[in-house]
């Protein structure tokens, strides 16, 4: 009895030391039908549909959890939501179709690629005023920051070409070359490298973020596949630096990555067309949306497994998350 006694109360130790997952709210911005779905990350199940602009695409959460930014991409503006209420705040000025943008870390700037005219608009949050232009290439589309805020990147889709920007002076201080089509761009959370999704050329290419210089050019053979069916667009990395995942649009797959060795730890099922990709706060799923099919697929991250499938609104394009 006392053995028995013993390993119960170990267990009950455990169980209590372990505690449950983190809750967190996820966030899919669907193009066609004009609104957002939010998911609950406990339970997996939709909480709510939120009207949104027009053609919503870029989205992201305040580094405090409390406000949702939507790019209304055929209004010309970022909209602002109350996390808690998901009632529309405002509508910032965002220069002309917005597609991506990043944010630093104090939450009152915008970096956003508007497609249209070529530029980089940067964006005073509390002001709603536009700090500064910065002409890129060709559509530009994806935006990252590093993360000691030093250097904004932004992805020409028809230059094919990355852009470090001075995110003090907002001055292009290089252009580096990418395969066909680049739509995503992605620091390292350490900031040492820069990873670049091209979608026509069905490659990512890391760059090294201090020379610029490339260090690897990845390609994706998925068995039963043809080349020009894997299309890599989004991309999301663990905090520890060791995973990089990467949707591969219409192979319906997303590729887990070791960012060290850069080797292809699995192809993972996904719904059909899958754009962009959210980690939970507490990393233990990814969820991806999957324009073609109106889903999103919830992917446990310990086992790199499909566990879930949801039902969204029409053409999911965007995914954010935070803590509940």
């Amino acid at each position: 009895m006392t053995t028995l006694r013993n390993a119960l109360r170990l267990a009950l130790i455990g169980a209590l030391c372990a505690g449950p997952a983190e809750a967190a709210r996820i966030y899919i911005t669907n193009e066609k039908s004009n609104d957002i779905t939010v998911i609950d990350s406990d339970s997996l199940a939709v909480l709510q549909t939120v009207k949104a602009g027009r053609r919503p695409r870029g989205v992201r959460v305040s580094p405090d959890g409390k406000l949702l930014y939507v790019c209304a991409s055929d209004e010309d503006g970022i909209q602002v939501f109350d996390t808690a209420t998901m009632k529309l705040l405002r509508t910032l000025d965002s220069g002309p179709d917005p597609e991506q943008f990043a944010m630093n870390a104090a939450g009152d700037l915008l970096y956003i690629a508007n497609e249209d005219n070529a530029q980089v608009t940067v964006l005073d949050v509390v002001k709603n005023q536009i700090v500064a232009n910065v002409p890129v290439g060709v559509e530009p589309e994806g935006m990252a920051l590093s993360p000691d805020g030093a250097v904004l990147v932004n992805t020409s889709e028809t230059t094919n070409m990355a852009h470090f920007i001075d995110a003090k002076t907002f001055k292009r201080i290089d252009n580096v070359l990418v395969d066909k089509r680049p739509r995503y761009a992605l620091f390292t959370p350490d900031g040492g490298k820069l990873w670049v999704s091209s979608e026509v050329g069905g490659t990512v290419s890391v760059i090294d973020a201090r020379t610029r210089q490339l260090v690897k050019k990845l390609r994706f053979d998925v068995p039963g596949l043809t080349a020009e069916e894997v299309q890599p667009v989004g991309l999301r990395a663990t905090r520890d630096g060791k995973t990089v995942f990467v949707a591969l649009g219409p192979a319906n797959r997303v590729a887990a990555v070791d960012a060290e060795t850069f080797e292809i730890r699995k192809y993972i099922l996904v719904g059909q067309r899958v754009w962009h990709m959210a980690l939970t706060p507490d990393e233990k799923y990814l969820f991806t949306a999957n324009g073609n099919s109106n889903d999103v697929t919830v992917i446990d991250v310990a086992s790199l497994k499909a566990i879930k499938s949801l039902p969204v609104g029409q053409a999911p394009l965007g995914v954010a998350s935070s803590p509940n």
